[in-house]
């Protein structure tokens, strides 16, 4: 399986963590993000060390094609120090319908949610964008542990 995740991926701590999580699976890890905004060199030795193979790409259109899910994150503007790096890091990677087209028909297009941009709103009738289930699903499973933790 081939998972890429892209967008802020300096910052972004869900894939951090997933990207971690994955080491206990025989995947391969894909990214695609701005310049200044790559997966930390930490995360990419530790995902290493656990023989996970790891490519970067530069745009979503080169990755798309092999890939299994596509894990898009914000670009988060309040991790910048001025509104000017912002500014040359946003709108960079958009997934739009047109990019779809070159995606396997099974696909699964996941967010951690809230978006800014980065996936057009004409996306979200694609079968294969699950970002919302995936919302849905988080909203009950901390409902879970919530009920769990106090015991109810």
């Amino acid at each position: 399986m081939t998972i890429t995740m892209v967008g802020d991926l300096k910052h972004g701590r869900t894939v951090h963590s997933l990207a971690k999580l994955l080491t206990q699976y025989r995947i391969t890890l894909r990214y695609v993000a701005p310049k200044n905004l790559h997966m930390p060199a930490e995360i990419i030795s530790f995902v290493a060390s656990k023989g996970i193979k790891q490519e970067e790409f530069d745009s979503i259109e080169e990755a798309l094609p092999e890939t299994d899910i596509l894990y898009m994150t914000r670009i988060q503007k309040e991790r910048f120090g001025s509104e000017d790096e912002y500014k040359a890091c946003f709108g960079q990677f958009i997934l739009t319908p047109h990019i779809m087209t070159v995606a396997k028909k099974k696909m699964v297009v996941m967010h951690p949610l809230p978006r800014v941009n980065e996936i057009s709103p004409e996306v979200d009738t694609d079968p294969r964008a699950a970002y919302f289930r995936q919302a849905e699903n988080g909203m009950y499973i901390r409902m879970a542990l919530l009920a769990t933790v106090l015991g109810r």
